[in-house]
């Protein structure tokens, strides 16, 4: 992969800063697609190049595209990252994931810019509450169900690129993806120092993780050709309790007192109805709402990730207690904990 030119979009973001590091470590020419509006704050390295793209502009987007194709050509890889998590009215989901994926993808046909693979950022979320009795592992057979807003719209982007002919796509389903720089776990982080830990439910609850840079591996891998028109869930192989990773952060803060506390899912469902309310009525969005609901109450997170394991040669170096450490360390040093 060395000297190949790699795109990855939503370059400002969680994942998609860790990828573009991913890229340079490999000796690649790494592009930050970003928004012009997008912070460069985890992209400092000077090696990083960078191309504005509005993914919300089918037209813009084709004209971007073209001045980028006219001055350094195309590109090898690109890494869609790109896309929202959190939406104000749930037709955003649609827009910034589906939409944004089908504008770019039929500008990269139109201009010739195809690469020599498109890898594709999707999600476990798309497959929704699978096997909650018998706890089987979810595996690429099953039939999705999703039941959130964002995996609907990750589920129509995935069948929309194995819909078109002899496109090079592969596409990941990460399961809970943690790490340095993500807000979302570092909740539960802030939670735990304030002698706070929260859990949904007493049904057993099997949960799947995996660290951001295994991530990065596993991504990276997709060059290969054994990887052309796949798709792979993506976790660090183990199973743990819900549990455990506040049980880890704990550790890593030197053993605070805690206080746990169980909330009831009607209960849980009532607060999370009210709190979405509330965030609409204020023009925000909020971090609890009825798609978070959903996946808090999900009890079965396991899924098959032998198929990576065994075509692309995948192997995970982060089990939760290594990342979590990590993980709480940076928290530390950057004085977010």
């Amino acid at each position: 992969m060395e000297g190949k030119k790699v795109l990855v979009t939503g370059a400002s973001g969680f994942i998609g800063s860790f990828l573009v590091e991913g890229g340079l470590e490999r000796g690649m020419q790494a592009w930050a697609g970003i928004r012009s509006t997008s912070s460069r704050k985890y992209l400092q390295d000077e090696r990083i190049r960078f191309a504005e793209l509005n993914f919300g502009d089918k037209q813009k987007l084709k004209e971007q595209l073209a001045a980028h194709k006219q001055e350094h050509q195309g590109w090898d890889y690109i890494i869609h990252c790109a896309g929202v998590t959190k939406c104000l009215h749930k037709e955003d989901f649609d827009k910034g994931n589906y939409q944004a994926t089908v504008h770019f993808v039929e500008a990269l046909k139109e201009l010739d810019m195809v690469p020599e693979r498109f890898m594709y950022i999707s999600s476990l979320s798309i497959f929704g509450p699978i096997h909650e009795d018998t706890y089987q592992p979810i595996c690429e057979q099953d039939e999705p169900q999703p039941n959130t807003a964002y995996g609907v719209s990750k589920l129509k982007s995935e069948k929309y690129l194995q819909s078109l002919t002899d496109f090079p796509y592969v596409i990941y389903r990460p399961t809970g993806v943690y790490g340095p720089r993500e807000r979302d776990y570092f909740l539960m982080a802030k939670s735990v120092k304030q002698h706070v830990d929260f859990a949904a439910g007493w049904k057993r609850q099997d949960i799947t993780f995996i660290y951001v840079k295994d991530l990065v591996q596993a991504v990276y891998l997709g060059a290969k050709p054994e990887a052309l028109r796949r798709a792979y869930f993506v976790s660090d192989g183990e199973v743990y309790a819900s549990s455990t990773f506040s049980d880890l952060i704990k550790k890593e803060l030197g053993n605070p007192w805690l206080l746990r506390i169980k909330c009831p899912l009607f209960l849980l469902k009532g607060i999370s109805v009210v709190a979405e309310w509330g965030a609409k009525c204020a023009g925000k969005t909020s971090t609890l709402n009825r798609d978070k609901y959903n996946i808090m109450k999900q009890r079965n997170w396991r899924c098959d990730i032998s198929p990576i394991i065994r075509e692309l040669g995948f192997k995970p170096e982060y089990l939760l207690e290594r990342g979590v450490k990590e993980t709480i360390a940076w928290y530390k040093k950057e004085g977010w904990l």
